[in-house]
């Protein structure tokens, strides 16, 4: 063996560190090395030749196990322990200035938050995309923000197509092999692939009810002018009978109405992201989806000062190469398991649902608790802020729901506490996490209509995803410099032995 070859083994050893994947477990590497180095036993015992060839391949099992125990997941292309991607605070919002006048940290339980007319905030809308258009992908921040995902871990789906109504074309698609968990066509909450957790999609306690809001904040109808089913009228019922919910904001409407996401914050709400301009996402290309997510962070960061940790897909439209982006990007996927469907009903923006059929679904999930067929978890039931008629069903049902069920936000039924990637806010869990610990978006699992689980876990806060990013760091150092160190003590013994 000559000096070329030790050169290739010496690459072959740093290939082979870095090509194990933590979900291998300790044993298997062990395994397979003793398999490796018990090809130099035919050689007579205490050879010289075997000797060296011995060291050779202890120098493999000892620098690659070392750095099997030692590696620590520091950004969001490495998994966990768990297997599940990491994920770290979006650094490419740290250059975003929000605005003055927000709260700073969860309203205490009791206490009055505000109420009545909102204050007069603006934010300079030359800043951002035209409201309401697919956002540009050419920006700084944009692409920042592409240059930070792993793209080896977003699956290769392929990008959908709508028709002129905006349906989406499900001719060629297998929705029972169900290759990326495409929920517009299966429904599937639980991903192909085991480096995503798994959707929240309902509340794990039966009894529970998650409340949501989706399509907010609601703007006036006329901008600057008074309009009674606008903002703050939603928060201000919400307020008065004392209950808290998980509103879903589309980003073209925090650019027009900020000082509404404001209010939402300092009454205790808890905000999402429900991307730019609403389009279905798996017809967005990866940088398109990379934008909508984008330019949704930095309004609600800029009017609000906050950066979710969560997102809802509009029309539930998701699959696992948009999920990958949304979990890369900071964002756990919330859908529903229940849905009114009042968006349908004649209002602004609405359709011809009759009003009768919604208060039938409100009834029937009512009588479904009350008789004691509603037994095997909680829900999550999707409404919205959207206009006159969703404010209106809203406001009739919620002092009915709440004596029948436990209303709840969503992350609070999750026992999430900290649904954003700032530390200050801590929010009331079901099981008082937050009176003695962090809960991160992805560590709360949803109750399964069967056997679907949530395999998930990442940092618990900003800070915590800094130092332990400092730790990955530095112990991944440590592994590859003790495959270099065992890999030159091979090369030693090769040319001592000639081997």
């Amino acid at each position: 063996m000559g000096w070329l070859d030790l050169c290739r083994i010496s690459k072959i050893t740093q290939q082979m560190y870095e090509r194990i994947s933590p979900k291998n477990s300790f044993k298997n590497v062990v395994v397979f090395l003793l398999f490796f180095f018990s090809l130099s036993l035919p050689l007579p015992l205490f050879s010289p030749n075997m000797f060296a060839k011995q060291i050779l391949a202890l120098s493999t099992i000892v620098a690659m196990v070392s750095a099997q125990s030692s590696s620590v997941p520091a950004s969001s292309g490495t998994p966990t322990s768990s297997g599940v991607l990491a994920q770290t605070s979006p650094a490419w919002l740290s250059t975003v200035t929000p605005m003055a006048g927000n709260v700073q940290a969860v309203p205490s339980a009791g206490a009055a938050v505000p109420t009545g007319t909102l204050a007069a905030v603006t934010i300079n809308t030359a800043d951002y995309p035209t409201p309401w258009e697919v956002p540009p992908t050419n920006s700084t921040g944009v692409q920042a923000a592409i240059a930070a995902i792993d793209w080896t871990k977003v699956p290769a789906a392929p990008v959908r197509t709508a028709n002129a109504n905006g349906d989406l074309t499900f001719t060629g698609y297998d929705a029972n092999a169900d290759p990326y968990c495409w929920w517009s066509d299966s429904n599937c909450v639980k991903p192909k692939v085991d480096y995503l957790p798994s959707d929240i999609y309902n509340c794990p306690k039966p009894g529970d009810w998650g409340l949501t809001y989706d399509d907010g904040p609601l703007n006036p109808a006329n901008p600057g002018q008074a309009d009674q089913w606008a903002e703050p009228q939603l928060y201000d019922f919400l307020a008065a009978h004392n209950q808290k919910a998980t509103l879903f904001y589309i980003g073209s409407n925090v650019l027009t109405f900020p000082a509404a996401g404001q209010r939402a914050l300092a009454d205790g709400l808890t905000i999402c992201v429900h991307t730019w301009s609403h389009p279905p996402m798996t017809t967005q290309t990866n940088d398109q989806a990379v934008a909508q997510f984008y330019w949704t962070l930095r309004v609600i960061k800029e009017a609000t000062g906050i950066t979710p940790k969560c997102w809802r897909p509009p029309y539930g439209d998701v699959d696992d190469r948009i999920r990958s982006i949304a979990w890369q990007m900071g964002m756990r996927t919330i859908i529903w398991d229940e849905d009114t469907n009042d968006w349908n009903m004649p209002g602004t923006g609405g359709g011809n649902l009759s009003p009768n059929t919604v208060d039938g679904y409100f009834q029937g999930w009512i009588s479904a608790r009350q008789n004691g067929t509603d037994n095997a978890s909680g829900h999550v039931v999707l409404e919205h802020e959207l206009n006159n008629a969703t404010v209106s069903m809203a406001e009739k049902w919620l002092p009915t729901l709440q004596t029948t069920f436990n209303v709840v936000p969503v992350h609070e039924c999750q026992n999430i506490s900290q649904p954003y990637w700032e530390t200050g806010f801590i929010y009331p869990t079901e099981d008082a996490s937050n009176a003695t610990t962090t809960t991160s978006m992805s560590l709360a699992p949803s109750a399964a209509p069967t056997s679907a689980s949530v395999n998930a876990a990442s940092a618990a806060s900003a800070g915590a995803d800094a130092s332990a990013a400092a730790s990955g760091t530095a112990k991944s150092a440590a592994g590859k410099l003790a495959v270099g160190a065992f890999t030159v003590a091979a090369v030693v013994a090769g040319a001592m032995f000639n081997l």
